[in-house]
């Protein structure tokens, strides 16, 4: 579960229907970077220990993406 979607969805709801306060934009503001770095953070997770074969059984992890998970970078 992602932490403060509950709350994102909330102040949308709130934005179309009454509109927000500064601080409710301000708020809402740090929530929506912190749902998008979270999100990144499972893509990245989800690289981590992905490899590439092609249909013949064949490794063809790109070497970018090899070298990256060896340097621990993903």
């Amino acid at each position: 579960m992602i932490v403060g979607l509950d709350r994102i969805n909330e102040l949308a709801k709130l934005q179309k229907t009454i509109g927000l306060t500064d601080a409710e934009k301000e708020e809402q503001s740090v929530l929506r970077e912190n749902y998008l770095k979270q999100i990144r953070g499972q893509v990245l997770d989800s690289f981590s220990g992905m490899t590439v074969v092609d249909p013949l059984g064949n490794d063809v992890t790109p070497e970018k993406l090899k070298r990256d998970q060896e340097l621990g970078n993903i």
